[in-house]
């Protein structure tokens, strides 16, 4: 068994997430569950209704052809961690006359971490874990379109001891809300359409609200491109952009005096706590808006605010040495928003209903997550199981990684 300390478990949590967003907690929210998901390289948003429908695209859930229930599991980034595991339980349940229910209970098991005081003296080891339970419904708003929310409860338990002079423990408890809505036959015949907002929600804080980070707000669009649609071959291509609708604005010298804040809002000297806004009352320090900013910041704080950067966080900007952190506005462009996209594409072919095989890829450029992916599946009367397979570089946190599922329909 391998054991890491906190800060690196919180790592490897992010290296394998969407992204690598570290200004967002709950990362755990963007694993993505389903082996069959994981052979088309994550691609899943636009794809048939199943028991994962409530993760993926709970307005899916309307075309649910049959009541469902699904596990995975999957030991999670294996080549830097023995003991984290991954374990997704789904279902979607049928009310005729009114639309189909979707749950899901995803628990991650973290193993043991080293606990160390400020001293970096070993104090023993503790257990962590994250975990969400969700509730959804999709019901149909004609026989082509549906609509789909869901609601969660997240909890994270990363420690129940304080470090240092912190006032807090590591253990939060929240929630959450999705909207969906999916497209049969669009824009064309043989396309379909899907798009999620995820985890819209309050900011998370496990100290106090002043370190509080906001939730991974995410936003799908997927399409599926129905090649062939015949009574014994199916093929179909997947294809997902996401886009996290987090906006982290780092220490930013606005007005060119090369010192972060020492103002408050009305552009008054702060002495007394050294002030975050400059002069003109803009905000120069480092920090996060709250979700519904988020929405419509998250598109331009990557270019917009380029720059002199407080890379080191000491509240002025250095002009000298090895780490100058003087900047060029012009340096940035819009293509900074564009590498945070992470596309998932991949490829499903169906022979009857009984034995499929999959192929996809991720390309997340931030995140610098270029991996391949495989899998195929197996399924007979109500009974179903799924192997999803992540390739990637040797030392890549994701490389190896298998997920396997068991669906059954009744």
């Amino acid at each position: 068994m391998k054991r890491l300390t906190l800060p690196a478990l919180c790592g490897l949590l992010l290296s394998g997430a969407l992204s690598g967003q570290s200004s967002a907690s709950a990362i755990f929210l963007l694993i993505a569950p389903g082996a069959a998901a994981g052979g088309t390289g994550e691609a899943h948003v636009a794809a048939e209704p199943d028991a994962y429908s409530s993760y993926w695209n709970p307005a899916t859930l309307a075309f649910l052809p049959q009541n469902q229930v699904s596990y995975q599991y999957s030991a999670w980034l294996p080549g830097l961690a023995s003991d984290i595991r991954y374990n997704f339980f789904g279902l979607g349940y049928n009310l005729p006359g009114i639309g189909t229910f979707g749950a899901h209970l995803i628990y991650l098991d973290l193993g043991e971490q080293q606990r160390i005081d400020e001293h970096q003296t070993d104090l023993g080891t503790f257990s962590s874990y994250m975990a969400a339970i969700t509730v959804g419904f999709g019901t149909q708003m004609s026989s082509l379109s549906a609509i789909g929310v869901n609601v969660k409860l997240i909890h994270q338990s990363l420690s129940t001891v304080t470090t240092g002079a912190e006032g807090g423990k590591g253990v939060s408890t929240d929630i959450a809300f999705d909207f969906a809505y999916y497209r049969r036959q669009f824009p064309l015949k043989s396309f379909d359409f899907g798009v999620t907002v995820t985890n819209i929600g309050p900011k998370i804080a496990f100290i106090d609200v002043d370190q509080a980070d906001p939730q991974p707000t995410n936003l799908k669009l997927g399409f599926k491109w129905n090649l062939i649609q015949g009574e014994f071959n199916r093929l179909s291509i997947i294809y997902d952009l996401n886009k996290m609708l987090v906006a982290s604005h780092p220490g930013v010298d606005l007005d060119g005096d090369l010192i972060i804040g020492g103002f408050d809002e009305d552009g008054n000297p702060d002495t007394q706590s050294g002030g975050e806004y400059n002069r003109n009352g803009e905000l120069e320090a480092a920090h996060t808006d709250s979700w519904y900013l988020a929405l419509i910041t998250s598109w331009y704080d990557d270019w917009k605010y380029g720059g002199d950067v407080d890379i080191d966080g000491k509240g002025f900007i250095d002009t000298v040495g090895k780490n100058i952190e003087l900047g060029n506005r012009d340096d940035f462009t819009i293509m900074d928003e564009w590498d945070t996209i992470t596309h998932n594409v991949g490829i499903e072919y169906w022979y009857s209903s009984y034995f499929a095989i999959r192929a996809g890829y991720i390309y997340d450029k931030l995140g610098k997550l270029l991996n391949p992916t495989f899998g195929a599946g197996i399924h007979y009367g109500p009974y179903g199981f799924d192997f999803g397979y992540i390739y990637g570089e040797q030392g890549h946190p994701l490389t190896n990684t298998m997920r396997f599922s068991l669906n059954m329909r009744f």
